[in-house]
C-alpha cells in the first residue's frame, strides 16, 4: 500500500517532501495546480517535468517517498532542499525525515497547524511572506 492511500490530504505531499497544499500553484484561484501526485494539465511545465517526481527509482519504493530510495538524498533533492531552506525557511529533507519517523498522517496534521495564518486562519503559502487571504505580513516559521 502506498502511504498516500491512508489520508486524503496525503495526496498533496509530493515524493520529495513538499506539501503541495502550501504551494502558490495550489493556493491560487486561477489555473490551480492539484499537486505533484495528481495527473492533470493544470500543472506548470516545470512541475510536469520535475526530475524528482518523474524519477524511475521512485516507483521502486513502497512508500512513494524519496527517503526510501537507494540514492537518498540525491543531488537534485539536496539542491531543492537548499533552495527552499534559503528562500522559504522550509526543508524537504526535514519533511521527509519527519514522515519517515512519525508517519504521513502525523506530518499532515503538523503541516495543518504550522501553515495557518494567525490573523485569519487561512492556509499560508510557503512562497509568500504574507497571507494570501488577508494580506497580513507573516513572520518566518
Amino acid at each position: 500500500m502506498n502511504n498516500t492511500d491512508a489520508y486524503p490530504d496525503a495526496l498533496l505531499i509530493a515524493p520529495c517532501g513538499m506539501n503541495c497544499g502550501i504551494c502558490v500553484g495550489y493556493l491560487r484561484e486561477k489555473n490551480r495546480c492539484n499537486g505533484c501526485r495528481n495527473d492533470d494539465n493544470l500543472k506548470p511545465a516545470y512541475c510536469k517535468q520535475c526530475i524528482i517526481n518523474t524519477c524511475s527509482l521512485l516507483s521502486l519504493t513502497e512508500s512513494g517517498f524519496c527517503y526510501e530510495c537507494e540514492k537518498y538524498p540525491c543531488r537534485r533533492l539536496k539542491q531543492l532542499d537548499k533552495r527552499y531552506r534559503t528562500r522559504y525557511n522550509m526543508s524537504m529533507l526535514d519533511n521527509l525525515e519527519y514522515i519517515k519517523s512519525n508517519g504521513l498522517n502525523a506530518f499532515v496534521e503538523n503541516e495543518r497547524q504550522r501553515w495557518v495564518c494567525p490573523n485569519c486562519g487561512a492556509t499560508l503559502c510557503v512562497h509568500r511572506k504574507f497571507c494570501l487571504a488577508c494580506k497580513a505580513d507573516i513572520a518566518p516559521a
